[in-house]
């Protein structure tokens, strides 16, 4: 078990749920544009989301937002360890840097003694594409072992100056690389874990290379808060994570929808009913299976494990609860018959 960390309120390792972060996409100086961000990221399920602080300017508005945020908020640092400092007295729940390129260590060992009065933890980002030069040197490319080096450097640094609240990710965008450097290091450290796969691309491939190299980890036991990056609309980063933890079997809350791929037997518009059942229920909480099946004469049998479900055939169909048959209905009725079995539980 890894050690546990606090972010604002969320836990983070040491046994606790596998959290859910999101970066926003907005400027960190507009304060109103980030707000109304984090209020539809927190209505979507996330639970921490991080800000670029690029700037002096954007520190300052990185500390008007975090007074007002609906969750906690993790400062994003490159190069300049002021920034670091103004961000972690200006209300930050974590400092996300790279120890390697904020200068020397007494520079370091400023934003260490500002994170611990502030009792802030810190979480060390290696990236495949900021690889140190040594290292890359050293292998001839970026490889799982020196994303675990550079991650053990940047630790005795910040060990060096008494600190261990502190939070590790080794992300690349290459999904088996970042799979190897987890779960290298998870083998040699029990610090948390912070899992992701970087620079995906769209929200397609980006789900896809997500779902693989983040449920790949979780499944192994690896893995203690996590953020999927795609090029779209942080709320769906939120969904797709969301999703993930729930296919590694993490996650009860909400619905989990099982739906046939449709064959020759099918008879409806299979594939628009069980997107429709899909939003309709997207903010249902209830820890339900619910089956969308095209065919009448095995679709209740093969999703017997469902909660609840239903089946179409030929202009009718029929609701099912655990397989058995309780309703046989038009085919216009099977999704408000769903919904409202769905309602009274």
């Amino acid at each position: 078990m890894t050690k546990q960390i606090m972010v604002g309120g969320v836990p983070i390792g040491g046994g606790a749920p596998v959290s859910i972060q999101s970066m926003l996409n907005t400027k960190t100086t507009d304060v109103e544009g980030s707000l109304a961000q984090l209020q539809a990221l927190a209505a979507a399920g996330c639970q921490i989301a991080r800000l670029a602080v690029p700037d002096q300017v954007a520190a300052r508005g990185f500390a008007q937002i975090a007074a007002r945020s609906p969750l906690p908020l993790v400062a994003d640092i490159h190069f300049d360890y002021r920034l670091a400092i103004a961000a972690a007295e200006g209300g930050a729940a974590k400092i996300r840097i790279n120890p390697g390129n904020i200068g020397g260590e007494d520079r370091v060992r400023a934003v260490v003694d500002c994170c611990k009065a502030h009792h802030i933890p810190i979480r060390i980002g290696v990236n495949g594409g900021s690889l140190d030069k040594k290292l890359l040197q050293r292998d001839g490319r970026v490889t799982a072992q020196a994303l675990v080096d550079s991650a053990f450097s940047h630790i005795a640094l910040l060990e060096k100056f008494g600190f261990y609240d502190i939070c590790v990710s080794m992300k690349s965008s290459n999904v088996p690389l970042m799979m190897e450097a987890y779960r290298r290091f998870s083998g040699m450290s029990d610090y948390p874990l912070h899992v992701g796969v970087t620079e995906t691309g769209t929200e397609y491939m980006g789900t896809i290379k997500s779902a693989m190299g983040i449920g790949g980890l979780l499944c192994l036991g690896i893995g203690d808060t996590v953020r999927v990056s795609l090029t779209a609309d942080p709320v769906k980063e939120v969904h797709a994570a969301k999703a993930i933890l729930k296919a590694a079997g993490l996650r009860q809350e909400g619905v989990n929808i099982v739906a046939c791929p449709t064959c020759g037997r099918t008879r409806i518009d299979l594939i628009g009913l069980a997107n429709q059942v899909e939003q309709a229920l997207a903010d249902c909480k209830k820890p339900l299976t619910v089956a969308v099946m095209g065919c009448v004469v095995n679709g209740p049998g093969e999703a017997r494990e469902a909660d609840v479900g239903i089946a179409g055939g030929d202009g009718c169909g029929v609701l099912f609860v655990r397989g058995e048959l309780k309703e046989k209905l038009p085919y216009d009725q099977l999704l408000p018959a769903l919904l409202a079995y769905i309602e009274r539980l």
